[in-house]
């Protein structure tokens, strides 16, 4: 399918902001902090930029407000529903944290909370599309959720390092959440890689006890709007190498800054700052070209109907 740059940038930036969030709501971050401050600020940012960015491909997004109204249904109404509701404790704790240094946990635990709601509800609207059979399984929630936490955690520790504080148990926390999220992303990409098509033009027609169905003609003579976006394709060499560029930019780099700021600068410090933001930086790029592959190597079953 073809991968929309708003959709990339809103749900990786998205996703950091409501990872970073969710740990700051969780308190593990001196509140009194000036970085602290930052870091709820950078939050916000993200996610409502995230958002903004998803509005840029609709034909009429000033009609975006009306997919709210959808939420007993539909996933992305959900997410919306979501969204705005997380931005009430999450803007609460942000002005507590920079004008009275304080941290006021049932808020906190709160934003928490809807930040993982949040993240979820953008995972199904992917997840929840049986006409995209690579998408169609629990482990692609389970890989927006664990980026999410990944991207936060080591957003957290890059703060924490600047604040001057402790940031070892914070550290391991992204450090575990970094490999489980690239294991889990591996063996969501082996079950897309292995997937034998449900929908054929044979199930389709119902001759495929006579043979193999082929097309005769195709039904435009000139590209539309479904040949366009659900028939993009990326060469299998050019999607490997992406996948490798993936994995050295969004896991090994970050796991490997990450394992030396716990092993050489555990309280934090200007090295573990640099090294700590260098990862964060790293682990977002790759994350961008990974959602860039999401969507690409993605196969929708309308294809059948133009041969593909």
């Amino acid at each position: 399918m073809h991968p929309a740059p708003s959709i990339i940038v809103f749900t990786v930036a998205s996703g950091l902001g409501y990872g970073l969030a969710f740990f700051l709501g969780l308190g593990f971050l001196n509140p009194a902090s000036p970085a602290t401050g930052v870091a709820h600020v950078l939050a916000l940012c993200l996610i409502g930029g995230g958002l903004l960015s998803s509005t840029l491909h609709l034909g009429n997004p000033q009609r975006a407000w009306r997919a709210l109204s959808q939420w007993r249904s539909s996933w992305l109404s959900r997410e919306g529903v979501m969204a705005l509701a997380g931005f009430l404790p999450l803007i609460a704790s942000a002005i507590l944290s920079i004008f009275a240094g304080d941290f006021f946990w049932p808020l906190g635990w709160l934003g928490s909370a809807l930040c993982i709601g949040t993240v979820y509800c953008t995972a199904m609207i992917y997840a929840s599309l049986r006409t995209v059979e690579s998408w169609h399984t629990p482990l692609t929630p389970a890989c927006y959720l664990l980026f999410s936490g990944a991207g936060g955690a080591l957003l957290a520790t890059f703060f924490g390092a600047a604040g001057g504080g402790p940031v070892r148990w914070i550290g391991v926390a992204a450090l575990v959440l970094l490999a489980t999220a690239w294991g889990v992303k591996h063996a969501w990409r082996l079950r897309a890689q292995g997937l034998v098509s449900a929908s054929t033009p044979e199930t389709a027609t119902g001759l495929g006890n006579i043979g193999r169905v082929r097309l005769l003609e195709r039904p435009h003579m000139t590209e539309n709007y479904l040949t366009r976006e659900m028939g993009f394709r990326v060469a299998r060499k050019h999607a490997r190498k992406l996948w490798i560029i993936t994995l050295l930019a969004g896991g090994l780099l970050p796991g490997v800054l990450l394992a030396g700021v716990l092993l050489l600068a555990g309280e934090g410090g200007p090295f573990a700052a640099v090294a700590t933001l260098l990862a964060c930086v790293s682990f977002a790029g790759g994350l961008l070209v990974e959602r860039w592959l999401f969507f690409a190597e993605a196969r929708h079953t309308v294809m059948n109907y133009y041969g593909g």
